[in-house]
């Protein structure tokens, strides 16, 4: 029986010609332009995850650059140079890899080599695979080479680190990036492979190889070469279940039954299906790549309404998920995605990852058990009906976030200014703390006090005014007409022309604006910052908030507004 030597589908299957080439028609649509026209950069960078076809675009260029024929008409063109080129065999194209030569004089090997003129072909074209791995004297003999080369010398480089590069290289070269192929391309072309390797595969089957392979071509093949590997010993058309039990990649109806014990709050039967997942073979971390897959999916439903095209969801499956996504709300499935996260971090460092899936389990069961704060609230009102209602308006109001804006940030800063208008419009009353009523009487021409006239900047929109009287004024004493303050050197060069002429624009009055060297009291910020912080450390020893601390360890009280 003679033997046949078997060529893994990766190889057999490379693409011939730029029409072969799939999943990347822009690219490949410039490429053939530039050479059509001759418009030909002095290096190519090829940029893309792995098996998205960088090394053999690199050599497709190759060949076109270098065809006897018209290689970009020819189907399958045949002359020495393509096929040379093809076979790693020509003495004109010089493939290098720098993940294992990245030193200095590689570099400066392939440089004394490209002077001398090619022997058979038109270009010179030096081929650089994973050309991030370069060292930095590496990447700078390069520089004046590939500035001004010479006119039969082409780089092209291909890389998966598009960041590790120089700019300087990359200011160099023409880059074109390999986009991840969609899953239904990658099904598409499995198909068209399968018919002529007579192999037997379920389309269901195929469509979880593409999504395993997660945009590569080649990863599609591996798995798919894989499997028929299987088929050729069982004889046996290759069905969803295999593939899934030959990746490790858990049934989805099986998870979906999973989430749903865990948003019911069942302990006990999350644990149990979870083990009978783990039996099964799964990989971890396939297995919490899908329950992102599935959150993501739950999300979709409610925010859109429906699934995205490549979902390939069953009508079981999307009913299920329609059902969840009717019982659990969007701030739960945010805090479930970041646990998730956490746990594929952990998978890391831990020596078994299956204890950390189960403690996964346990911490999502008790975090959709967790009260809402709507509940808190019903159970605070039964304890407590009299005052419950106003302090947790109270607390319910103060948990603010508030941009902290320093004098030194201020001076001279547009930006700054317009963050604190920003502020100034949109929350007048945490920058006031005198209630609407009063600030009304106020603006009846009557300023009595400092508070008063920053009251009246805020509501005159007179920002940078409102803004120097609050945080860089050191007020020593204020009597009507007559305002004493303390030299700050924060202070806007034009503040007290500003204020006396706004001053009398308001109250029809003159003023008088004095500067002294006596230190003043402290601003009207800086009081105000105390008052609050005061207010908090008061509030936090009350029984209601060390309630809501005790059900939600992260809350944070920022600000409490005290009422009049």
């Amino acid at each position: 029986m003679n033997k046949v030597t078997h060529k893994i589908l990766a190889l057999k299957y490379r693409p011939k010609n730029f029409k072969e080439l799939i999943g990347q028609n822009i690219m490949v649509e410039t490429i053939t332009n530039s050479i059509k026209l001759n418009k030909l950069p002095n290096a190519y960078l090829l940029t893309g995850i792995r098996g998205t076809g960088k090394t053999t675009t690199a050599r497709l260029i190759a060949r076109a650059l270098n065809c006897k024929n018209d290689f970009l008409k020819e189907e399958n063109c045949e002359c020495d140079n393509c096929e040379e080129i093809a076979n790693s065999r020509h003495l004109d194209v010089i493939e290098m890899d720098a993940a294992s030569k990245t030193g200095i004089d590689d570099v400066r090997e392939l440089i004394e080599s490209s002077k001398y003129n090619p022997s058979s072909a038109k270009y010179k074209i030096i081929i650089l695979d994973e050309v991030h791995m370069l060292s930095k004297q590496a990447f700078n003999g390069l520089l004046k080479t590939l500035e001004e080369p010479p006119p039969h010398l082409k780089f092209i480089f291909a890389t998966t680190e598009v960041k590790k590069i120089p700019v300087t290289i990359l200011s160099r070269c023409q880059r074109f990036d390999l986009h991840r192929v969609p899953i239904s391309e990658l099904v598409k072309n499995l198909k068209k492979i399968l018919k002529k390797e007579n192999g037997k595969v379920e389309e269901n089957a195929l469509v979880l190889i593409a999504k395993s392979a997660e945009g590569s071509v080649r990863d599609s093949l591996s798995l798919l070469d894989r499997a028929l590997a299987s088929q050729a010993v069982e004889e046996k058309e290759i069905d969803e279940n295999f593939v899934r039990k030959m990746l490790g990649i858990a049934d989805k109806s099986k998870i979906l039954s999973l989430l749903n014990c865990i948003f019911q709050g069942d302990q006990k039967n999350s644990i149990k299906q979870l083990k009978e997942l783990i039996e099964e073979g799964i990989d971890p971390l396939n297995f919490l790549n899908d329950l992102l897959e599935i959150i993501y999916f739950i999300q979709q439903k409610k925010l859109l309404g429906a699934f995205d095209s490549e979902a390939s969801l069953s009508e079981a499956e999307q009913n299920s998920i329609n059902s969840m996504s009717d019982k659990i709300n969007i701030n739960t499935l945010v805090i479930f995605w970041q646990f998730i996260l956490k746990v594929m971090e952990e998978l890391s460092i831990v020596s078994n990852p299956i204890l950390s899936l189960e403690m996964l389990i346990v911490r999502l069961v008790h975090l959709k058990d967790m009260p809402s704060y709507e509940s808190i609230l019903d159970n605070l009102r039964k304890e407590d009906p009299v005052h419950t209602d106003e302090n947790f308006s109270s607390i319910s109001k103060s948990i603010l976030k508030e941009k902290k804006i320093t004098s030194d940030e201020s001076q001279g800063s547009k930006t700054s200014k317009d963050q604190i208008k920003s502020l100034t419009q949109t929350k007048p009353e945490i920058l006031s703390s005198k209630p609407k009523n009063d600030l009304e009487k106020t603006l009846g021409n009557k300023i009595s006090s400092i508070e008063d006239l920053i009251n009246l900047s805020s509501q005159k929109k007179e920002v940078q005014l409102k803004y120097d009287l609050e945080r860089n004024v050191n007020l020593i004493k204020f009597s009507e007409g007559k305002i004493d303050i303390s030299f700050n050197q924060n202070l806007d060069k034009n503040f007290v022309r500003n204020l006396t002429e706004k001053l009398h624009q308001w109250t029809g009055n003159r003023w008088v604006i004095t500067l002294s060297k006596e230190s003043g009291q402290k601003t009207f910020y800086e009081t105000q910052s105390k008052m609050k912080k005061e207010l908090i450390e008061q509030e936090k020893k009350g029984e209601i908030y060390k309630k809501f601390k005790s059900a939600f360890s992260d809350i944070e009280l920022t600000e409490v507004k005290k009422k009049d």
